[in-house]
This record gives structure tokens, sequence and C-alpha cells, in this order.
């Protein structure tokens, strides 16, 4: 086994690792606390999103060593690959890059850094209100884009594996 099988085999695990985080809050955690009130809902967020915030370790390597696979693989895929396995890993690491990582330095995190300075005991039902339609809305919007892009990507990476 090679440099490049071993990081695509790594690339694959961590990247379908992401896309089922990402699923996960798509159809369970945000549902689910879709039907709280605004001052629970607010701050359900900032408990899940603190701990992610204050690094939490199997996160943080999951995460970042799902961006540092998919490059290594990239790279050791440029050299021995060609015509469409090379097509397929380009179009994963592009697309993981820009739909899943970029959209959440984009979208995601300046969202929930915005929530996290929130101190919701000292606010009215209106400002929650506003402070909640601010971010509910766009933030899902953002992860449904982020994990069918995350779950096309590890549809391309299991595709890719099959193929070596």
């Amino acid at each position: 086994m090679n440099l490049f099988n071993i990081s695509l085999i790594t690339a694959s695990f961590l990247c379908s690792l992401v896309a089922g985080f990402l699923f996960a809050y798509a159809v369970v955690v945000m549902p689910g606390i879709k039907k709280l009130n605004d001052k629970d809902f607010i701050k359900a967020f900032q408990v899940t999103d603190g701990i992610i915030q204050n690094n939490q370790p199997l996160f943080i390597l999951m995460w970042l060593g799902s961006i540092v696979a998919l490059i290594m693989a990239t790279t050791q895929g440029a050299k021995v690959l060609d015509g469409t396995d090379l097509y397929l890993l380009l179009l994963a690491a592009t697309l993981y890059i820009i739909g899943v990582q970029a959209l959440t330095v984009v979208v995601n995190l300046p969202l929930n850094n915005q929530l996290q300075k929130l101190v919701v005991n000292g606010m009215n039902d209106k400002a929650l209100n506003t402070a909640r339609r601010a971010f509910e809305s766009r933030w899902n919007t953002a992860n449904v884009i982020r994990t069918a892009v995350a779950c096309g990507v590890s549809l391309l990476l299991i595709t890719l594996l099959l193929r070596q």
C-alpha cells in the first residue's frame, strides 16, 4: 500500500465522518432544537457549539484531519492518477474545500460566533426572537448545502477507492 492509497482511505474516512456530523445536525439536532422557544434554542445551540469552539480534540482531528488527508491524497493522486480517476479526485477536493470548508468559514462560523456572544439571560423576548431569526434560517440553509456537498464528496472518494 502506497502513500496515495493510505491518504485516500484516510480522506474517505474523515470526510465521511464530517458528512455524517453535518447530516446529524441537518436531520436531528437543528429540527430538534427548532421546537424550543427562542431563549432555549439559542442556549442549546451555544452549548453544543461551545464544545466545538473549545477545541474538542476528536472533533478537531476529524475536521482538520479531513482537510489534511484530502490535500495529501490529491497531491499524491496527481502523481499517480490520470483520466477519470484524477478528475474524480480533483472534483472531490474542489467541492470539499469550497462547498464544505469555505462555506463553513464564510457563513456558519460567523453566525456561530455571533450567537456565542449573546447573553440570553439579559435579553428580552423581542431581542431573542430577532437574534434567532438572524441566525437560524441562514445557518440551516448553509448547513444543508454543506451536508449535500460533503455526502457527494464521500461518494466520489468511495467510488475512487473502489476503482483502485
